[in-house]
């Protein structure tokens, strides 16, 4: 028996079973705290509180309260902070990347019929699609143009039909597809460990100093972690694409991924709304028939 491939496919097990656990309970942890956000009673007068609301999960009541000011220095202890389901999420996406793709880089990535590219070159230009995105994306959020939301929406739409349609010219449609969502990924990682995390930190380090803490710190991580709540329903998309064939594989699939990214983002847009219970069935029903657009004409225009 090989020795070294066998590993390889238990190495693979372990890092797909964690990667998809991992990436549950972030995508999960998101979507509670985006909706408890838009759910909690914020008509309150009082100097610490800044909303409140009552959950209740199996049997037993619960009173969240969102502070205006820190708590005591005795729970500041004994804070969960949500943070290893994003780190872990990302380095066993980064591992498969290498153990997977990487390593078969000249069977899984490369496509003659699309790009007659050498392995080492095809890595190179992955690599380099993921790190030049990141500090693009990053960038813009740092820019005067995070505060026009259309402008910024609509910049940040054109990057990825340039980048969907570029991967799509360079690889094979399967890990072209991939690429795309790790890229969105790790723009999402990169907004947990750059920018989330170190504000929280840093809101932290004031309450234990009794300093009053930097209100701004928490709009810029609210702000990121937005963007990754909206980004969710795409990434997760992305992640299954191997068994959308009928997609990936499509002449026009570049154009396909952007519309169910338009798609997806309508219907989170939907449910973050609904949360704020801001009822706009419109969203919802223009996201079905746009879907069922685009199956008719996948139909249509079929290979």
């Amino acid at each position: 028996m090989e020795y070294l491939p066998y590993t390889l496919k238990w190495l693979e097990l372990v890092l797909r079973w964690g990667h998809v656990l991992f990436a549950i309970l972030w995508v999960g942890n998101s979507f509670l705290f985006n909706y408890l956000d838009n759910k909690l009673n914020k008509n309150i007068s009082s100097d610490d509180i800044d909303g409140e609301g009552y959950l209740m999960h199996s049997g037993f009541y619960y009173k969240l309260t969102r502070l205006k000011k820190s708590p005591p220095l005795e729970y500041l202890n004994r804070l969960v902070i949500f943070k290893w389901q994003s780190y872990l999420t990302f380095v066993t996406g980064i591992l498969l990347l290498a153990v997977v793709y990487y390593y078969n880089s000249g069977i899984l990535m490369v496509d003659k019929r699309v790009l007659e590219i050498s392995s080492f070159n095809a890595i190179l230009i992955s690599l380099s699609s993921i790190i030049v995105s990141w500090f693009i994306y990053d960038l813009l959020c740092r820019s005067n143009l995070i505060k026009n939301n259309f402008l910024f929406i609509s910049i940040i739409l054109i990057l990825l039909v340039l980048i969907s349609f570029g991967l799509t010219k360079l690889f094979g449609p399967k890990f072209a597809f991939l690429s795309v969502g790790l890229i969105i990924g790790t723009n999402m990682f990169g907004n947990v460990f750059t920018v989330i995390i170190p504000n929280q930190m840093n809101i932290i380090n004031s309450s234990r100093k009794n300093e009053k803490f930097d209100i701004s710190l928490s709009l810029a991580a609210k702000q990121r972690s937005i963007h990754n709540n909206y980004s969710t329903f795409l990434v997760l998309f992305i992640m299954l694409s191997g068994h959308y064939s009928f997609i990936v594989y499509h002449k026009y699939n570049w154009l396909i991924l952007i519309a169910i990214a338009v798609i997806s983002v309508l219907v989170r847009h939907y449910f973050n709304l609904r949360g704020r219970n801001i009822h706009r069935l419109y969203i919802l029903i223009t996201s079905i028939v746009l879907l069922i657009l685009l199956a008719v004409l996948i139909l249509i225009f079929k290979n």
